[in-house]
This record gives structure tokens, sequence and C-alpha cells, in this order.
């Protein structure tokens, strides 16, 4: 398969990304909102095959010491082909020296383990929402 990674956020059709998010079960909001996430993130990676995006990540970091990857997600089309290794991969290697956390979608935990993220015993969070969030099995 051809695909090309870019790590710039021109040219990106940001419905297809809150449709995408959508479509592998993961948050999702309006397109102006993602747009401004990724804009305001550390790292962004957009991986393309034919002009079309069809996965992506993003992490949020100081650049020196502590990083934190969000919203990897590979349109359903194209999952399990490499797709979310090599997201993961080259958001990780913008990210040298970082300790480097994520919270995963419930059920997709060993996705991050094959790729070396070990779960946390100190994890915590406030959520905006946290009863649905623990409805979700984010939290206790």
């Amino acid at each position: 398969m051809d695909i090309e990674v870019k790590f710039d956020c021109s040219r990106v059709d940001w419905s297809l990304i809150a449709d995408t998010l959508k479509s592998v079960g993961m948050a999702h909001h309006e397109p102006s909102l993602h747009k401004k996430a990724f804009k305001n993130s550390y790292v962004t990676v957009f991986i393309y095959h034919e002009n079309r995006i069809i996965g992506f990540g993003r992490a949020i970091s100081d650049g020196v010491h502590q990083a934190a990857i969000y919203d990897v997600a590979v349109h359903p089309e194209f999952q399990k082909k490499g797709l979310g290794n090599l997201i993961l991969k080259n958001i990780i290697s913008k990210l040298p020296q970082c300790n480097i956390i994520l919270y995963a979608s419930p059920g997709k935990e060993g996705f991050y383990t094959k790729n070396y993220f070990r779960k946390m015993k100190t994890g915590m969070a406030q959520f905006t929402n946290a009863e649905k969030m623990a409805l979700k099995g984010f939290t206790d």
C-alpha cells in the first residue's frame, strides 16, 4: 500500500477526523474543535493513502520531559495493516527523552502493550463528565 506520512495540519479535512474518531468508537467533537486540538499539539501525524487521510494521532508535550498521546486512530477500512504502529512510532520519534503517557479506549490496551507501554499504578484522571467516563470503563 502506498502511504505518505505528514506532520503538519495543512490540507486536513477536519470533518474526516471527527468522522473517523466516531467510526472507531472514540471521543469525537465538532470538526473545529479537533482542528484547534491538533493545531495546539506538539506533534501531529497524518497518514495519507491516495491523498486521503486514513489515520492520525497527536501528542502534547513540554518537549523536554513529559508528553501525552491522544487521538490515535485508523479508519476502519485500513485497520490491521500496521498503520497504528506507524502513527505511534512517528509520534514517539518526535519526543526523544520524554516520558509518555496516554489513556487507551477500553479494550484497546493490548495495542499499546505491544508498543512497549505499561499500565500505570498511580494513574489518575479528572474528567469533565466523570459519570460518562466511568460508564465507558475508563475509571472506577
